[in-house]
């Protein structure tokens, strides 16, 4: 069993890990093959044992098959034509999970990577996340398995409008409001939500979120990951005496959540020495010129290595996942799931990094977060520490419902106060349940709590 206290066993314990294991060996024959949302139910599962001993009418009410059976999954063809006149033909997904506590939230991921593992593991995440931010949202998920990496922009539009006009079916601003995730950025959701407008001859603008600023998005959703990132990471460093203020951090990837992250936290005195994409990592021991990584990704859509042309005496080795082996004090994974394997996370441990907090969905390993825990580094999970960008863009629709548009600074003040409350629930359950510190337990079982009292009290349904 992964983190739970094993030395606090008694008559008690037992109930609440024998229906723990009940219900985890149940998903591993319902979902044969699925190892990622296996291992999503198996890490948040194994957190919440001690929440069935203090609440047997949990186990009663068959809390836990519920939950981790999809409300609804949705799995549809996506034809298109590519710029040669070929037919192409993609799937599409949407697992509508839990709307105990609000309408399904979550983002839309198109890579080639992307099937009904992938999708269930990351709609299972949201609904804690989304209860970790303490608004009215439950957790969805969806995307398909196109590739968008060298399509022309015609390309990615036709793909986009054949994608909504099944998806458009079963999503709307009090149902289902669906956002950006790997591969799917302002310009995707741009194609989406004007196919959207044009088939169902409406304006609900609160259908998608990470919409344009012209029609309908929010100022800091952009950065809102990244900076929700760092926020909640100096949230833990403080509660342990330390901070960002002169400590050296590697980020993976070279997206959003990292570009924002690397900003924020040079902001607050750290030097980001590595960014990666999926081809490789650069090192620059002067610290990341976020100008020139920007320029590359955001206006010419280009590869990490491309940095050493601007800036010659960094380093560039192929192989993204050696980024880890850079020593550093924290390490912010944004890139993808699984990219801290047991390996690498020993070696970030032997070379004395003090927090690891998660900016991707999950991308520690089961295996690298026991070593983690066990060598008593501090560990911000996915769930609560990269919870800022589904948060913003609760406050989008929020925006949307009132057609109102907040300031930056007011959505940034509104985000900080989000992440530090996540940060204070968590580690008050993991205190109240014999895990001070553990803040992966503690995210675990109160973004758990809120839904499954929600669910209690709506019956069986």
């Amino acid at each position: 069993m992964y983190y739970i206290n094993k030395n606090k066993k008694g008559a008690g314990s037992m109930i609440g890990e024998q229906y723990v294991q009940k219900v985890i060996d149940q998903v591993k024959q319902r979902n044969k093959g699925e190892k990622e949302f296996q291992d999503a139910v198996t890490e948040v599962l194994n957190s919440l044992a001690p929440v069935f001993d203090k609440h047997p009418e949990y186990v009663q009410e068959g809390i836990l098959e519920r939950l981790v059976e999809p409300e609804r999954q949705i799995l549809f063809r996506v034809p298109w034509v590519d710029d040669n006149g070929t037919v192409q033909v993609n799937r599409g997904f949407r697992i509508q999970f839990n709307s105990a506590i609000g309408p399904y939230k979550g983002g839309l991921r198109f890579h080639p990577s992307v099937n009904a593992s992938i999708v269930k593991f990351l709609g299972f995440e949201q609904i804690f996340k989304n209860s970790l931010t303490g608004l009215p949202i439950g957790g969805g998920k969806g995307g398909a398995d196109f590739n968008p990496k060298g399509k022309s922009d015609r390309e990615i539009m036709r793909f986009c409008q054949s994608f909504m006009s099944e998806l458009c079916k079963h999503i709307g601003p009090n149902l289902d409001v669906p956002a950006g995730d790997i591969g799917v950025g302002g310009r995707e959701i741009g194609y989406m939500y004007g196919y959207y407008k044009k088939i169902r001859s409406t304006n609900d603008q609160g259908v998608l979120t990470g919409k344009g600023l012209t029609f309908g998005g929010s100022l800091a959703r952009t950065e809102a990951t990244g900076f929700g990132l760092v926020y909640f990471t100096e949230e833990m460093l403080k509660d342990n005496n330390l901070s960002f203020n002169r400590k050296t951090v590697v980020i993976s990837g070279s997206g959003n959540v990292a570009i924002y992250a690397t900003q924020k936290a040079t902001e607050l005195g750290a030097k980001v020495v590595a960014l990666s994409d999926s081809n490789g990592y650069i090192y620059d021991e002067n610290g990341i010129n976020l100008d020139v990584v920007r320029e590359i990704k955001e206006v010419k859509r280009g590869r990490i290595k491309e940095y050493l042309e601007s800036v010659p005496s960094a380093k560039y080795v192929e192989g993204c996942t050696k980024i880890w082996e850079i020593k550093c004090d924290i390490a912010l994974p944004c890139a993808t799931q699984g990219e801290i394997n047991e390996e690498s996370a020993k070696i970030l441990v032997g070379n004395g990094v003090k927090a690891i907090s998660e900016g991707a969905n999950m991308p520690s390993t089961l295996e690298a977060i026991e070593i983690i825990q066990n060598a008593g580094i501090l560990f911000g999970p996915a769930k609560a520490a990269n919870a800022g960008g589904v948060a913003c863009s609760a406050l989008e629709m929020s925006q949307n419902g009132m057609r109102l548009s907040w300031t930056f600074e007011e959505v940034d003040e509104k985000l900080q106060s989000i992440m530090k409350n996540i940060y204070k629930n968590a580690s008050e359950a993991a205190k109240e349940y014999g895990e001070v510190g553990n803040i992966l337990v503690g995210a675990n079982i109160a973004g758990f709590m809120k839904v499954a009292e929600a669910m209690m009290s709506q019956g069986i349904v």
